[in-house]
């Protein structure tokens, strides 16, 4: 892509992404952080781990974003007894008595991890090779699995019993911990209003893969001034207990602070950021707002921390 193409997409990109979060507002009443952090990692081409109760319409969310997207979707709804061909496709034999490849609904566009923490770790691990390589295994052949590539996993915090918890090595893999919260008291009223009286939205196609994939190509060319980089890489630095630069709460209240990729994933972020709200370049400003869905799974409070009531915002709000 040209340094002109950059340029125009990235001057086009605020007025479309507005389109695109306005398509989504048709279903989805409030959300606006979920939706804004959505948004910013499809940019980023991140996967996102949505947290909240049943009832907030996780699910319904990511179906709409993927209506508006114009992309291919797919639902998986984990369960104890899933298996990784379930997610990922296995061989048949077929009629003419040779094996060929069935693919299973992990090659599509957006995938809906329903309730990801359901599904033992063999099956998680399946999904993981998915997220990080973008391709899967089977029977010794490797298919890549199409671009652009999403999961968007949702996870209730509240039910534990004959879960899995996803292991840190996969929630590393998440750009964003999304913390879905209850709507405000009109926008309650407003969702009850609107899906008790037959009310039907029809949400359009905003963008297009080609169009994303450029978005997501212009955003790796936005340049970064130094002071962001340092900053970002300072504020991961102070999660980091026992460690050269670590702040003093992290030492007092964290078992296990961020690792490198944090830092690079909260300037991708960032980024975004700059982007949605059509800025030239990410500030430090842009790496706080986004500091806590990034760092949220990536720190580990010990006992001490529980025992006062800490959790991992309040630490990261400490740091900031």
């Amino acid at each position: 892509m040209t340094d002109e193409r950059v340029i125009e997409v990235l001057e086009r990109a605020p007025e479309k992404l507005r389109t695109f979060k306005n398509e989504v507002g048709k279903v989805i009443v409030g959300q606006e952080d979920a939706v804004d952090l959505i948004t910013q990692s499809i940019l980023v081409g991140g996967h996102s781990l949505l947290l909240g109760v049943p009832g907030l319409a996780k699910t319904l969310l990511v179906t709409t974003v993927s209506k508006a997207l114009g992309l291919e979707f797919s639902r998986i709804q984990f369960t104890p007894d899933l298996m990784p061909t379930d997610i990922t496709g296995t061989e048949v034999l077929n009629k003419d008595r040779v094996f060929e490849f069935r693919r299973g609904p992990v090659f599509a566009n957006v995938i809906l991890a329903d309730e990801i923490n359901r599904t033992p770790p063999k099956t998680q691990a399946a999904l993981l090779e998915a997220m990080q390589e973008k391709r899967v295994s089977v029977g010794g052949m490797t298919y890549d699995l199409p671009k652009p590539f999403f999961v968007l996993a949702t996870q209730n915090p509240i039910e534990q019993e004959g879960t899995y918890p996803l292991p840190e090595a996969q929630l590393d893999r998440f750009l964003f911990n999304i913390s879905v919260g209850y709507p405000s008291l009109e926008e309650e009223q407003q969702v009850v209003k609107q899906t008790t009286v037959g009310y039907t939205a029809s949400v359009e196609t905003v963008f297009s893969a080609k169009e994303i994939s450029e978005l997501q190509e212009a955003l790796k060319r936005l340049p970064v001034v130094d002071e962001t980089i340092q900053y970002a890489v300072s504020l991961v630095r102070k999660t980091r207990p026992s460690s050269e630069g670590a702040h003093e709460k992290a030492n007092e209240f964290l078992n296990w602070g961020a690792g490198p990729r944090a830092s690079q994933n909260l300037i991708l972020a960032a980024k975004a950021k700059a982007i949605m709200e059509g800025q030239g370049s990410p500030t430090v400003a842009h790496v706080k707002a986004v500091a806590k869905p990034i760092l949220r799974h990536r720190i580990v409070v010990n006992y001490k921390a529980k025992a006062e009531g800490y959790t991992s915002d309040d630490i990261i709000d400490f740091l900031l």
